[in-house]
């Protein structure tokens, strides 16, 4: 996991999606959970998106904080990583989550890589 400091000096956790992907493959198959969350709009998710993740579009996460865990590991997807670290940041400034994880590359990556997507809801 690597960490990449913010404009506003504040420190950032990410993942790639080639070190995520045997985390979620473990939790697929029965190991540790592997909580991911989508933040991308409803039409991208449907299109593609990791299998057995949560989707939380990005405009709803103030409504929704609560749906974020805020004890281990939670990693944040997207579309490429940019609105999962802008949710990342609103749910560590405003509830001070320490967990979240952003996923470099998002979903593009993730499917770019050859691993499974599901499509539909």
């Amino acid at each position: 996991m690597e960490k990449t400091a913010l404009p506003s000096g504040e420190i950032m956790k990410q993942i790639s999606v080639k070190d995520l992907y045997p985390k979620w493959l473990s939790a697929k198959d029965g190991g540790e959970p592997c909580t991911i969350i989508d933040v991308r709009e409803v039409g991208e998710y449907i299109q593609s998106h990791v299998p057995n993740v949560a989707l939380i579009v990005l405009n709803t996460v103030p409504n929704r904080s609560d749906e974020f865990p805020s004890k281990g590991e939670v990693y944040v997807i997207c579309r490429s990583g940019g609105r999962s670290a802008q949710a990342i940041q609103f749910l560590e400034q405003n509830y001070g989550h320490q967990n979240l994880i952003n996923v470099t590359g998002g979903t593009m990556a993730w499917m770019e890589a050859n691993y499974p997507i599901e499509q539909g809801e």
